[in-house]
């Protein structure tokens, strides 16, 4: 399988990290996107940065 480098997480792959995530993060994820007003991929990314 080859991998195309990306600077942004797509909303797929997001999907895939959300699913082995346990719920009660899952939930804060989403909720934080939704109450921003940004896609959750970004606040995935926002979450790995912050962690970096």
């Amino acid at each position: 399988m080859q991998v195309k480098p990306s600077e942004q997480i797509s909303s797929d792959d997001a999907e895939i990290i959300l699913k082995h995530l346990p719920e009660w993060i899952q939930d804060a994820l989403i909720s934080r996107a939704t109450e921003i007003d940004y896609p959750v991929e970004a606040i995935i990314e926002m979450a790995f940065t912050k962690c970096l």
